[in-house]
């Protein structure tokens, strides 16, 4: 694995880090003073909420799943449509959204300069006591590049151990890089290409219809386009895709084994240039369960301990 792109031998970037997880964990810079960013990104359960879709501002149901935020750095955008180019735009957008922490951005500094407690750490890593918005965010941007998955199983059998893979988890990886073809998207040192694909999870035309990639790029071949994200910790982070719908692995494998729902067109639906089409890559894998269970085996071979992050005191 690459290390995290973050200087931690730096005194000033430690700053910077130190009052990044303090607001991380700070639920004042929410609305109701009830929610911090660990609330729906909880260490103990690597980073994400271990729920369908976070629930939010006065228990508001958010539209998506939260995704976890280890090794969040390596991505070149940011939510699961890309509509944030770098983490410090990204740290924005919950505050704000009115289904999540609820913050009234213009409020937000003013706030947080009435808490004296913030000053020192705000001159530690800004070189003054000013509190913006942009240095709020640019600390909790900082903070979450050190969030890094540990060693696994996986990563001591490429280091040489040949123990430390099962013959399951062994054919496990011999089908993901083959007849299972998880490779095609998921690859590298995360496991993920960082594109985006229709995997056919779109629900077009109904209630819970979500766009993804299209909402931001209005391209029509972007329609139900999602990020790739990563499997280091997948079989610790679930309910899995965009809109955490599937509880369980072994029915995550059956949907992939089927090739993933197809977009049935609809009376009048022949010409609609968003209908949704399944990404080329998606086809059924076919696998028998034997093959099934080794596959979830190898995926369990990517799991490493959670890390307990947590703040003692927060300034008052």
């Amino acid at each position: 694995m690459q290390p995290s792109p973050i200087d931690l031998t730096n005194d000033s970037i430690q700053k910077v880090i130190e009052l990044g997880k303090l607001l991380f964990f700070d639920t004042r810079i929410s609305g109701s003073n009830r929610i911090s960013c660990a609330t729906c990104h909880d260490p103990a359960l690597h980073w994400a909420d271990g729920k369908e879709v976070s629930l939010g501002h006065e228990q508001l149901p958010n539209i998506r799943n939260a995704p976890s935020l280890e090794n969040v750095w390596i991505y070149n955008s940011f939510f699961w449509d890309g509509r944030a180019k770098t983490l410090v735009q990204q740290a924005e957008g919950p505050i704000s959204a009115h289904n999540e922490m609820n913050q009234d951005l213009k409020a937000l500094a003013k706030k947080l300069s009435r808490i004296k407690g913030y000053k020192p750490y705000f001159t530690a890593a800004f070189g003054s006591s000013v509190i913006t918005n942009r240095r709020v965010f640019e600390s909790l941007a900082t903070f979450q590049q050190t969030i890094v998955s540990g060693q696994t199983s996986f990563d001591k059998f490429l280091s040489g151990d040949k123990d430390a893979l099962t013959d399951q988890q062994l054919l496990g990886l011999h089908l993901f890089r083959t007849k299972a073809r998880c490779m095609n998207c998921h690859y590298g040192a995360y496991f993920t290409d960082k594109e985006f694909h229709n995997i056919g999870l779109t629900e077009y035309g109904n209630k819970n219809e979500d766009l993804g990639l299209y909402n931001f790029t209005k391209k029509p071949e972007d329609v139900g386009k999602f990020k790739t994200p990563g499997l280091r910790n997948v079989m610790q982070t679930g309910p899995w895709f965009h809109q955490g719908s599937v509880k369980s692995m072994d029915s995550l494998m059956v949907l992939y084994n089927m090739g993933m729902p197809e977009h049935i067109v609809k009376l009048g639906q022949e010409n609609d240039p968003l209908l949704p089409k399944n990404d080329k890559l998606v086809r059924g894998i076919m696998l028998t369960i034997r093959e099934r269970k080794a596959l979830i085996a190898f995926l369990e071979a990517l799991s490493s301990p959670s890390i307990l992050v947590r703040v003692e005191k927060l300034p008052n």
